[in-house]
């Protein structure tokens, strides 16, 4: 049975109205734009949502527990204490007994994050200012992209540097040097944010040029 109407239009409609509400935030801040953020807000939740209860809760929760109840029941007593410890925090009086399962998960998702900031983060870092270094790159290609890279590693850890000594009126300050080095440093701290900037909005350009071709070609399919 056909649809009572063109989807693809209905679409691209869509896709106008909501372009407009979110461009609207140029006259400054207001009923629209507003309304375009909690849509997208709720649609974001309610996938999320719907995501955690698909992949998660039914297939490692719901399903054990129904096909066989006893070992289902071993697999998930745990974490089903640690559900309720948790939904005590609702209450003042029990809150504190969800400090345990609250502090399990935080602990947990700090290591989680420091393997993943050191394994993708800092030893490919490491690893590209060694590789930078390579000799079978070439003299001049080790002596300007090496160097480079060197330098700048080293600067804009410099840069982060606060030891200090205390001056006879008892303000801190930073040896001569190391605020000369930190200068160079800040150097390299700005051509690496003017870069990502710049990224940032060469996507943001892509992004609008996208949606503006997309409207005109809405208005050319009508």
């Amino acid at each position: 049975m056909p649809l009572p109407f063109d989807l693809d239009l209905f679409a691209g409609l869509a896709s106008l109205i909501f372009t407009l509400m979110i461009l609207s935030y140029v006259i400054g801040d207001n009923f629209l734009f507003k309304l375009a953020l909690y849509i997208f807000t709720g649609a974001s939740a309610g996938y999320i949502a719907s995501v955690a209860w698909w992949q998660v809760l039914l297939p490692k929760l719901v399903l054990p527990l129904v096909s066989n109840p006893v070992q289902g029941l071993t697999l998930v007593f745990v974490p089903l204490i640690g559900i309720l410890l948790i939904v005590m925090k609702l209450s003042p009086r029990l809150a504190g007994a969800g400090r345990l399962p609250m502090a399990f998960i935080v602990g947990a998702g700090a290591a989680v994050t420091i393997a993943g900031a050191l394994s993708g983060t800092l030893f490919p870092q490491v690893m590209g200012t060694i590789n930078a270094f390579d000799a079978s790159r070439g003299f001049l290609n080790v002596m300007i992209n090496g160097v480079a890279v060197l330098l700048g590693t080293v600067l804009t850890l410099i840069y982060f540097h606060f030891g200090a000594y205390a001056k006879p009126d008892g303000s801190p300050r930073r040896l001569r040097v190391i605020e000369w080095l930190a200068w160079l440093g800040r150097f390299f701290i700005g051509v690496t944010l003017g870069t990502i900037f710049a990224g940032v909005y060469s996507s943001a350009l892509t992004a609008l040029i996208e949606r503006i071709t997309s409207i005109i070609n809405l208005f050319g399919n009508l």
